[in-house]
């Protein structure tokens, strides 16, 4: 495939600065591109690697000299970059059709133009929409939903009842349906509530590779349209994620947590059972979080705090055994005055 620098400035909206008719086949880095593909530059640091760049062209927030090709400014190179990367990434697809090494319940039912892998299992009275892709490995449980569009890697489990919407990506090893948590102490025994309800998967989410995403003790676990989870996430029985919000790898969510719209939770962050994220907050990385937090709130540290704060507390931890040196010596002289006293 190939579009001219032109097309691409359309596309991102960006002011072309140059030669619009040369061809771009591909996007690659600024060390690695060569003639007729494009290249971005975000970050100052590289300013070395834009000055020796054999790119054809270059995404740039304002013009430069160090480039002498052609550039496209925008205000968000970032964004353009994800959107050019876009047009020339291989789409995903599979031949239509069910492997005769696949397992589907003959109750099922499978929409058109779906691409089934060998050693898939459906199970009884499960839907799979068309243009759907299941890869190897996967299991699809009783009574099951899935939408259309949507993309299963290799090796999910997506347990009985649950519901995954149109436009879904769920990445490799994800366990979706798993029993949630749920014990009570009997004396010195511990006594498994079960575990009755499902995990609904709204539209356009993306599942990294191994996650695992409890069923509701009773109700649903929901992820909201738009989500988007990084690998090894925990999120515990009905918990709530709402729309747009974007969880960052090994984060763990307890139980009954809900979390508001366009929240950003970073990576190792721990959140307490039954607390209340409002929307938009930010949640620093191995943060943990012990109360509810308001919308737009930012924290970070553990237990977590504000920002700020938490930035002027860590900066004073690297001081504190010069602090404790000092201490020590203003003890000592106190106690050299006052036995002079005595």
């Amino acid at each position: 495939m190939e579009l001219s620098l032109k097309e691409i400035a359309q596309v991102i909206g960006g002011k072309l600065i140059g030669n619009g008719s040369i061809m771009i086949s591909a996007i690659n880095s600024l060390d690695a591109a060569g003639t007729g593909e494009i290249s971005f530059f975000i970050d100052h640091r590289y300013r070395e690697k834009l000055q020796k760049t054999e790119a054809s062209a270059v995404i740039i927030r304002e013009e430069t000299h160090h480039f002498k090709g052609p550039q496209v400014v925008v205000y968000n190179p970032e964004l353009a970059y994800a959107k050019v990367a876009g047009l020339f990434a291989s789409p995903m697809h599979g031949k239509p059709g069910i492997s005769e090494q696949a397992v589907v319940h003959k109750t099922s039912r499978i929409g058109k133009n779906t691409c089934i892998y060998p050693l898939v299992y459906v199970g009884e009275d499960a839907e799979v929409g068309e243009d759907t892709i299941l890869f190897p490995g996967v299991f699809v449980g009783e009574r099951v939903r899935i939408g259309r569009g949507t993309v299963i890697y290799p090796n999910v489990t997506i347990l009985q009842d649950c519901l995954i919407g149109n436009n879904v990506v769920i990445h490799a090893g994800t366990v979706i349906g798993s029993d949630g948590f749920g014990f009570v102490r009997d004396g010195s025994r511990s006594v498994k509530i079960p575990q009755t309800g499902i995990v609904q998967i709204d539209d356009h989410v993306e599942i990294g590779a191994n996650n695992c995403i409890d069923r509701a003790s009773l109700g649903k676990t929901w992820i909201r349209n738009g989500v988007k989870t990084d690998n090894l996430v925990q999120v515990a029985h009905n918990v709530v994620i709402g729309e747009n919000t974007i969880v960052v790898a090994q984060a763990a969510l307890g139980g009954s947590v809900h979390v508001g719209q366009e929240v950003i939770i970073g990576g190792q962050v721990g959140i307490s059972d039954h607390l209340k994220i409002g929307d938009r907050a930010m949640i620093g990385s191995q943060s943990g979080v012990a109360k509810s937090l308001l919308p737009g709130e930012v924290v970070s540290g553990s237990p977590s705090m504000p920002h700020r704060l938490w930035l002027k507390i860590s900066g004073l931890i690297k001081r504190l055994p010069r602090f404790n040196e000092r201490l020590r010596n203003l003890e000592k002289k106190i106690d050299e005055i006052e036995n002079r006293q005595s």
